[in-house]
C-alpha cells in the first residue's frame, strides 16, 4: 500500500517566500560595503541573532549588544527596530505558487526560525506589505514558541496547530538540515533551491502547484 500523498503545504519564510536579508536595511545605514559586511559579521553576528530565533528577547539582546558597542548603538538598534525593512522583497514565483495552492484549496501554513517579533509582523504589517501572507491559515515562529528547526518539537507543534498528521504535510525549506528534520518527523519535504524545482517537486507529490 503506497503512503498517502500530502494535502497540506508548510512553507519556510526567509529564503523561500521572502528575501530576508539584513543588507536590505544596512545598505541604507552604512555607505561603505566593506564596513557594512564587517558590522554584520562582527557585531550583529549570526550567533547573536540565532539566540533570538530560539526564544531570546530581542529588546534585551539589543541592550546587551549596545552596551558592548556603545559607538554603534543606533546601528544595533536598527536590527530589530527596523526589522520590516529586511523583509521588503518577496520572491514573485513563490508568491504565485502560494496563490495557486490556496486557490485550489490547499491548507497553507508557515514555519520559520525567526525572533518572536516576526509573528505580530506577519499578522499586521507583513500582510499589508505582502498580501499573500494572509493566505496562510497560521504561522509558527520559533522565537515565540521556544523550539526551532530542525528539532522535532517544532514540526510536531505545527501539526498540532493545524490539526493534521505529519504524513499529511509537505514542508518546503531552503536549509537541508531543516528538510531532514521534517522528514524525520514524518513529513514529506522539499529542499528549496529554485521556484521551478520546488513546483515540480510539489506536483510530483500530487499537489496542484
Amino acid at each position: 500500500m503506497s503512503p498517502p500523498k500530502p494535502s497540506v503545504a508548510i512553507f519556510d519564510f526567509g529564503g523561500v517566500l521572502i528575501d530576508w536579508n539584513p543588507r536590505h536595511l544596512y545598505r541604507q545605514l552604512i555607505a561603505d560595503p566593506a564596513e557594512m559586511e564587517r558590522f554584520l559579521a562582527e557585531v550583529t553576528t549570526r550567533d547573536w541573532h540565532m539566540v533570538q530565533d530560539a526564544g531570546g528577547d530581542p529588546a534585551e539582546a539589543t541592550g546587551r549588544l549596545q552596551a558592548l558597542h556603545p559607538d554603534k548603538r543606533e546601528l544595533i538598534g536598527a536590527f530589530y527596530g527596523r526589522f520590516d525593512e529586511m523583509c521588503a522583497h518577496a520572491f514573485p514565483e513563490m508568491v504565485a505558487l502560494v496563490e495557486k495552492l490556496h486557490a485550489a484549496g490547499t491548507p497553507l501554513y508557515l514555519l520559520s526560525n525567526a525572533p518572536n517579533l516576526l509573528d505580530p509582523w506577519l499578522r499586521g504589517t507583513g500582510r499589508e506589505r505582502h498580501p499573500f501572507l494572509g493566505l496562510f491559515r497560521d504561522y509558527v515562529v520559533s522565537g515565540l514558541v521556544g523550539h526551532s528547526k530542525p528539532d522535532r518539537a517544532i514540526y510536531d507543534l505545527t501539526c498540532r496547530t493545524g490539526g493534521f498528521r505529519p504524513e499529511e504535510a509537505v514542508f518546503i525549506d531552503d536549509v537541508l538540515a531543516n528538510v531532514d528534520g521534517a522528514r524525520a518527523a514524518g513529513m514529506s519535504a522539499v529542499h528549496h533551491r529554485s521556484a521551478g524545482e520546488t513546483i515540480e517537486a510539489l506536483r510530483a507529490l500530487g499537489l496542484p502547484a
